[in-house]
């Protein structure tokens, strides 16, 4: 076992061993965990900071923006909740909300909080089964859409749900209502309730430690699961995150990502209303025009994934906005390249960082200011105070073939699957507490699913899921590195990397490409492989084959269904 990072002060107690009561106690004492909680901080903001930008909200198909100031967002939280007292929802319920990002997903997140309630964000691109499968596990008393999004008619959708499932009292649609719901706008938006109802709010809001949101998983492997936080569990992950880069209220994030995903939820909406600073994001994705909402409210961070920020790069080269604001673009989902974190430097000025998390825990590990100005190329960074990671041996013996281009002087190459613990780790997952209690070990140790190893710093770098290893001589690809430079090939806009039963390849086991080609001429074979030795690939996990695909399959969290393309493309090759 190597130990890739641990935390914590010197000289206090490790909350490993200790029992529920005893760990909370030794968090709050560190500071990870409170007894304040969002809706506090949010009340605070708008006494200290009332009329400071709170949130910008753009609608690109409308050509318009909505923003709200801190007093703007208390008051609509007040006015949403009471619509919610209205609708019958009581503490404890389960209120969906399935919209794109826009203020009203703000709102809604705080009136929750605010009457007690659990807020179970769905995207709107979620299939009906999956709808299904969400509404009916979570019993939600309230589900609030839209008319329809990207041609899917979501309104009469999920008004036919509520005939299957009994729970599920109220549609609430963003637009005009089919018959069986409600005006949005004429239930929440119209009436000014708080003017003379507010105190029937009194004592309702959530505490700290109650679970406050549902975030599902992608679902790789059957239905996704329900994973449910606590606000504390998720202060402790922001307040690491904007700790790590020393963030303030003068923090202007500019957000790419939804926000019924952590990243949106959390480390935009959650953390920004902490530290009273601006949080600005667009409905649909359209990445060159985030650039505008960074010369717009000055912006002093991007977040998003490589595509995204490689988009938003190539944009700033076209047309040149005033970038002079930023200081951080973060990078999460996959790995950083050295030519993206040059890119992202030449072009927006700014230096980048890469951040590896998940719902579970949300960020947890991350490069920071202080490491070498290349690290992101070359590590996800270390722990945040409150969390610390751990990488175990896998059930094979393994190391990790890497080029010089990707290697560290005096590092163990050494692979194991990645285990975390610590205050951000989530409650469970909602009615499937067997299913979480599996990866939980009895020392508090989660099992991410995921392979890594050290980085030389205190930090890790991670390789690929373990249950999509390709080992070849006790030796493991890098799946995620290989993966990430196939794409940045010229006649490719992304990749996956998948193993296939092979007779005559070592192992039984043929490395397969799965490329999307970028138009006009399709990449070979050889244009790939030779891309990748350039690049300082060794030749042990150059690819045997090649498949060109349209587009990956993929979940409702960006995640490939590496699964699908084995199943798809598992002919024994001779």
């Amino acid at each position: 076992m190597s130990t890739a990072a641990t935390t914590g002060p010197a000289g206090d107690t490790d909350p490993a061993g200790l029992s529920d009561e005893e760990r909370a106690a030794v968090y709050r004492r560190r500071g990870w965990w409170r007894d304040e909680t969002f809706l506090d901080d949010l009340h605070r903001q708008a006494q200290t900071r009332p009329h400071k930008l709170a949130i910008a909200g753009r609608r690109i198909t409308e050509s318009r923006t909505d923003t709200l100031d801190y007093a703007e967002l208390s008051c609509l939280t007040d006015r949403f909740a009471l619509a919610l007292l209205d609708l019958g929802v009581q503490r404890g319920d389960f209120v969906a909300v399935q919209l794109p990002n826009r203020w009203e997903m703000v709102a809604l997140m705080f009136a929750s909080l605010r009457v007690g309630a659990v807020i179970c964000p769905i995207s709107p691109i979620c299939p009906e089964e999956e709808l299904r499968h969400r509404l009916g596990l979570t019993e939600a008393r309230v589900c609030v859409t839209l008319p329809e999004w990207s041609g899917t008619p979501l309104a009469e959708t999920v008004t036919k749900l509520k005939d299957e499932l009994p729970s599920l009292a109220h549609v609430v649609v963003d637009g005009p209502a089919p018959e069986g719901a409600l005006s949005f706008h004429d239930h929440f938006v119209a009436t000014a309730r708080e003017e003379h109802r507010a105190g029937e709010l009194d004592g309702l809001a959530l505490t700290a430690d109650e679970p406050f949101v549902v975030l599902f998983t992608s679902g790789t492997t059957g239905e996704s699961k329900g994973v449910l936080h606590s606000q504390n569990t998720v202060h402790s992950a922001v307040r690491g995150y904007v700790d790590a880069f020393g963030l303030g209220d003068d923090w202007v994030a500019a957000v790419s990502t939804p926000l019924v995903h952590y990243s949106g939820f959390a480390q935009g909406v959650l953390a920004g209303v902490m530290l009273g600073g601006t949080v600005a994001f667009q409905d649909i994705r359209k990445n060159e025009a985030l650039l505008d909402l960074v010369e717009r409210y000055g912006a002093t961070l991007l977040y998003g994934p490589p595509a995204t920020l490689a988009d938003v790069a190539a944009s700033q080269r076209a047309v040149k906005r005033d970038t002079s604001s930023l200081r951080h673009v973060v990078i999460g989902s996959a790995p950083v390249l050295a030519e993206l974190a040059d890119e992202v430097h030449d072009a927006l000025g700014a230096r980048a960082h890469s951040l590896w998390g998940m719902s579970e825990n949300g960020p947890v590990t991350m490069t920071r200011p202080a490491d070498p100005a290349d690290w992101a190329a070359h590590s996800n960074g270390r722990a945040i105070d409150a969390m610390e990671t751990r990488i175990d041996p896998p059930p094979f013996s393994a190391s990790l073939e890497r080029g010089d281009a990707h290697g560290i002087d005096g590092e163990s190459d050494s692979v194991g699957r990645l285990k975390v613990r610590g205050a951000s780790l989530a409650l469970g997952y909602y009615r499937r507490e067997e299913a979480f209690a599996a990866e939980l070990g009895a020392d508090g140790w989660f099992d991410t699913g995921d392979l890594a190893r050290v980085d030389g710093r205190g930090g890790i770098r991670i390789i690929g899921r373990a249950r999509d290893a390709i080992v070849r001589d006790g030796m493991v690809a890098p799946m995620t590195e290989l993966e990430a430079l196939i794409g940045s090939h010229p006649k490719a806009v992304e990749a996956a990397v998948v193993g296939l039963p092979s007779a005559t390849h070592p192992g039984g086991t043929a490395i397969c490409a799965v490329v999307v080609p970028a138009g006009g001429a399709d990449p070979s074979l050889d244009d790939i492989r030779t891309h990748l030795r350039e690049s300082g690939q060794g030749a042990r996990f150059l690819p045997d084959r090649l498949e060109l695909l349209p587009a990956l399959p993929k979940t409702l969290t960006g995640k490939v269904r590496k699964a699908e393309l084995r199943q798809r493309f598992s002919v024994p090759t001779v």
